[in-house]
């Protein structure tokens, strides 16, 4: 296939020195002065005129029993406050000092050494977290509970977040239309009991600079407050790329008693430069021309003509009140705004015959979601005999309005790869191809029981949902409308001995409304759904910490809508949107999290994934794997020891070892990208260890892809190609107090 194919997949940022300047001023600015604030605050405390009390804070999803990598508790699996240890699915949490140690700069990459999850489809180029699990893209992300945007829209810098959690399988029945591969929950920072203060200051390769501060602290006996704020700026792996955040997370917390608990948060970030997304092709890449291989850094587009920008908000709130012992109400919502604006030119195709001539392709448009979702549910503890139960019964009810509008320009000049020259593109006119809005509501209801007969836990859930679509086209009129309904449901069992193993089984459903509009003159399309089976086993002792999970998943989903590539008699390709059949996804999952002492943490996980479509629209790809599998074979081993005594008391060091094994680049199966093994690595100091004058003032440095091998992350299709991320080299310099 060539010519304009995947046009779709597209973007990119520029940005000038000016503006890199100004971000960092405004970080260091910001955190210079909060400096002075916290001091001035901490002077006051210290003349004994505000004395305050400790105050506990419902954190509305929070895995608060954590150490180190280890968390035994999250709300994302049963929406009460049940350990993890007695959930029959798996729940992966990446804990907030884990993200710290690796120094993670995106959600996606938070997740990269957690098992069956494939973090680097896009390679160098995430700017919206776009995660595949068991096989399933791109899956959901929530914050706090809640839908956060769409899966393919809207990114939340990991600093304003406290933990990572992936519950994996489907999950429709507390979350109404999710993906059968699981749901991504970010919790948000929110006030913490005692008083907190930390500023750090980042630099690194790419000309990478930032300035951050973290507060937390009370105004009386029954308030308290944190803000979290970033500025960063950086260059990319692509020659004129660049990446420029402003950020800032404020939160309040009310708690009036000991039963009742309110907390209102936001996040409000601004992208002046998003960063680089765009693709190259399997010639150039994987596949050497007549002039070798494509540079890891080359830049398609032009500097001229390259603009994304993203302005993104959120505003909510997480309240609960206990009547007493039994019975909890929780109510939580969220309003989300993300407004995304890009200009583009995008890879067309390599010439074949002389090996270095790119076609190119002028696009661009808008893409703005404002989207509400409010949940509420009431929990309920009774016994009847030897069983406790925990009931829960809620309803949920989401809207998203989504305006979308976006354009080509065919006429640009084609690039030669081997000397590139910018500029001199013309006049480039936009033709708009599509110009729509999307109204989608949701609207459900739920029913949970959560059974407790000694060591046996039973878990039992239903759900009915009313779905409603509505797009309209601006381009070339008229309204398609859909109504969906469905139900979904859990059930699961888990037995937890004495010694900690916990053998456990569950099944599962999901579905999904299609959002988008069926080709001219067909049916409507269905929704898509899912179901799955999953059996494992985990060994968790109650005075160790650390956990062993071995699990075995089944997942069979039916109506996904896939796209299909036609020609015309004119020989131009042309993409068809069609409902392709039915696909399944099978595997194992192992993963190991230890705090084996107060000096070492380790992660160590294995995943084997096999999809294949079982039936289809296109007999041909009957048997194949999945369109975008994920590698089969993934494996990670990371270890952290920080000395506490002795003559390197203040030192610590870790490394950690990727393996991404073949996958398949097209849904023909007609070729391989190649495995990889990536090395990472961190060194850190702790300089109160030494002085008492410097306690709380830390170096951190984290290298990533330490080797600086040059690998392709993945392919969609032989003329959609991403190369994966180089060597990079990241340092923080932290003071907390």
């Amino acid at each position: 296939m060539k010519g304009n194919s995947l046009l779709s997949i597209t973007g990119r940022g520029r940005g000038d020195g000016a503006a890199s300047r100004l971000v960092l001023r405004a970080g260091l600015a910001a955190a210079v002065s909060l400096i002075a604030l916290s001091a001035a605050h901490a002077q006051e405390a210290d003349q004994g005129e505000t004395v305050l009390k400790r105050i506990v804070v419902d954190g509305g999803g929070d895995g608060d029993e954590t150490k180190g990598y280890i968390a035994r508790s999250s709300r994302i699996g049963t929406k009460t406050d049940t350990p993890i240890e007695k959930v029959p699915q798996t729940i992966n949490v990446v804990t907030r000092e884990q993200m710290d140690d690796q120094q993670v700069t995106s959600v996606a990459e938070s997740l990269r050494y957690t098992p069956g999850v494939f973090t680097d489809y896009r390679g160098a180029s995430n700017v919206r977290d776009e995660v595949f699990s068991r096989g399933y893209f791109y899956i959901p992300r929530y914050l706090d509970g809640l839908l956060f945007a769409t899966a393919e829209l809207g990114q939340i810098d990991p600093f304003m977040l406290d933990s990572v959690e992936l519950m994996k399988g489907p999950s429709s029945v507390l979350f109404g239309q999710t993906n059968p591969g699981g749901l991504i929950n970010m919790t948000s920072k929110k006030p913490k009991d005692a008083p907190y203060r930390e500023v750090t200051v980042g630099f690194g390769t790419n000309n990478r600079a930032s300035a951050a501060f973290d507060v937390s602290d009370a105004l009386n006996d029954t308030i308290r407050y944190r803000i979290a704020a970033i500025g960063l700026t950086s260059d990319l792996q692509e020659d004129y790329t660049h990446q420029q955040r402003i950020a800032v997370a404020p939160s309040v917390s009310w708690t009036p008693d000991d039963a009742t608990s309110l907390t209102i948060s936001g996040i409000f970030q601004h992208d002046p430069e998003v960063g680089y997304r765009n693709f190259m092709e399997k010639l150039g890449t994987i596949d050497k021309t007549a002039y070798g291989r494509v540079p890891t850094d080359f830049f398609v587009s032009d500097p001229d003509y390259e603009k994304f920008t993203r302005d993104q908000a959120t505003l909510g709130y997480q309240f609960s009140h206990e009547f007493n012992d039994a019975l909890t109400f929780r109510s939580s919502a969220r309003y989300t705004h993300v407004d995304e604006a890009q200009k583009t030119l995008v890879w067309g195709a390599l010439d074949s015959t002389d090996g270095k001539t790119i076609s190119r392709t002028a696009s661009g448009g808008r893409d703005v979601v404002d989207q509400f979702v409010i949940d509420n549910s009431l929990q309920a503890k009774v016994s009847t005999g030897p069983a406790n139960h925990t009931f829960l019964i809620g309803g949920d009810y989401r809207y998203r309005e989504r305006d979308y509008h976006w354009g080509y320009d065919y006429t640009v000049p084609s690039i030669d790869w081997t000397d590139p020259v910018y500029g001199n593109l013309g006049k480039i006119k936009l033709t708009t191809t599509e110009d729509t809005s999307t109204v989608a509501k949701q609207l459900g209801v739920y029913a949970q029981d959560q059974i407790e007969i000694g060591k046996l836990n039973l878990l039992f859930g239903g759900r009915y949902d009313w779905a409603t679509t509505d797009i309209d086209d601006h381009l070339n009129g008229g309204r398609t409308s859909y109504n969906d309904s469905a139900f979904s449901y859990r059930a699961g069992a888990i037995y937890n001995f004495d010694n900690g193993i916990s053998p456990y089984a569950s099944y599962s459903t999901s579905f999904e409304p299609v959002i988008q509009a069926a080709p001219a003159g067909e049916d409507p399309f269905k929704p898509t759904t899912a179901r799955q089976f999953e059996a494992g086993i985990r060994y968790a002792p109650t005075l160790s910490d650390f956990t062993l999970t071995a699990s075995y998943f089944d997942i069979e989903q039916k109506n996904l809508v896939g796209t299909m590539w036609e020609q015309d008699s004119s020989g131009n390709w042309t993409s068809v949107s069609k409902q392709m059949g039915k696909t399944r996804s099978r595997g194992i999952e192992l993963q190991g999290t230890a705090s084996l002492t107060d000096n070492l943490s380790l992660l160590s996980s294995y995943a084997y994934i096999d999809t294949k479509v079982l039936t289809s629209v296109d007999p041909t790809l009957i048997g194949n794997a999945v369109y975008r599998s994920p590698p089969q074979h993934q494996a990670s081993l990371w270890a952290k020891y920080e000395h506490t005594d002795g003559t390197f008391n203040g030192l610590g060091y870790g490394a950690g070892v990727r393996y991404i094994g073949t996958a398949w680049g097209d849904e023909a199966n007609s070729f391989k990208v190649p495995a990889v093994t990536l090395l990472d690595a961190t060194i850190s100091y702790d300089f109160g260890a030494k002085s008492k004058d410097l306690e709380g003032l830390s170096l951190q440095i984290n290298v990533k892809n330490l080797a600086d091998k040059k690998y392709v992350s993945s392919c969609a299709i032989a003329y959609a190609c991403w190369y994966g991320e180089r060597r990079s080299v990241f340092g923080t310099l932290k003071y907390t107090w």
